[in-house]
């Protein structure tokens, strides 16, 4: 098999420094600029920012002059964030507005991907609903060259990856895909044989990697736990190892998101945040493709 792809991608909350999702706002404490050139210096291929982030770019220096700047600093991969109620009628639900700024965001950036969210909990009893909204949408995001990507969650209404997966099968699109990210996998008590028997590698859009304690502390949610309490790359309890060689060995070449969300995190500064986030993903990087008998693993190394 051929070596394990090394690129990484800081995904939104990697760089958000102070900014939590679901919070009063979810605009990073940091300029887009600077999130950008700080995660080409750290050797990140690319990062992603959220609404309220791409507000402020709309309104300052423009998705144009961002995606410039990313390219003088050889960053190539840029992804936006999130839909959310795209299953509801947008005469009663204004979700539209948030969708034409994603979607002018990542014409502008030529992004591979436009995530979306799933339904509040508690687990739908029926994937109907959702079938010709996503399907929809696709058709639009097939117009601007991007994909969409869902990512289950397992406190939402589509809690699981074999779930997810049901529905992208349903919809039927090329442009519908899976954002498969290892601690909504762990936390939904999905195991890799059963990840591996259920996800169809070309429905994955993006893959994101973190680690998580063996169980939430007592008296969080879900959410709570998250959003506050996840850990680098092979410091927590999760099978991450395990994670990363399942979904290399699913086919999985593109570059791994590095999505990291703790109150440990967010104290760093920005170099050394993603300096630290990198550091463990490339050692687990290393771990997993130990297998592979073709790897030079020895490149790895920083």
């Amino acid at each position: 098999m051929s070596p394990i792809n090394r690129d990484l991608v800081a995904t939104c909350w990697t760089t958000a420094g102070t900014g939590l999702p679901d919070g009063p706002s979810e605009r990073s404490s940091f300029s887009a600029r600077e999130r950008v050139s700080a995660a080409a210096d750290a050797g990140y291929v690319g990062l992603g920012f959220v609404v309220d982030d791409l507000e402020v770019v709309r309104d300052t220096i423009g998705f144009d002059a961002l995606r410039e700047h990313a390219d003088r600093v050889g960053i190539r991969h840029l992804e936006v964030e999130l839909v959310k109620d795209w299953w509801r009628d947008p005469a009663e639900t204004p979700w539209r507005t948030r969708w034409d700024l994603l979607r002018d965001a990542a014409r502008a950036f030529g992004s591979p991907m436009v995530k979306i969210g799933p339904p509040p909990a508690p687990t739908v009893d029926s994937l109907d609903p959702y079938v010709g909204p996503f399907r929809a949408l696709a058709d639009e995001a097939a117009e601007i060259g991007t994909r969409l990507a869902l990512e289950p969650l397992p406190f939402a209404g589509i809690s699981s990856m074999p779930q997810g997966s049901e529905l992208v099968r349903a919809v039927d699109h090329p442009h519908a895909g899976l954002v498969v990210d290892s601690w909504h996998v762990f936390r939904a008590d999905t195991s890799l044989e059963e990840l591996r028997r259920t996800l169809d590698p070309a429905t994955v859009v993006g893959v994101e990697v973190n680690d998580a304690d063996a169980e939430p502390q007592a008296g969080r949610t879900l959410f709570e736990d998250t959003r506050d309490n996840r850990r680098y790359l092979g410091e927590g309890a999760q099978d991450v190892v395990g994670f990363l060689r399942t979904m290399a060995e699913l086919g999985w070449d593109g570059p791994w998101g590095v999505e990291m969300l703790s109150v440990e995190h967010r104290a760093k500064s920005l170099p050394d945040a993603l300096d630290a986030a990198r550091d463990t993903t490339l050692r687990c990087l290393q771990l997993a493709e130990a297998d592979f008998p073709t790897a030079d693993v020895s490149s790895i190394q920083r």
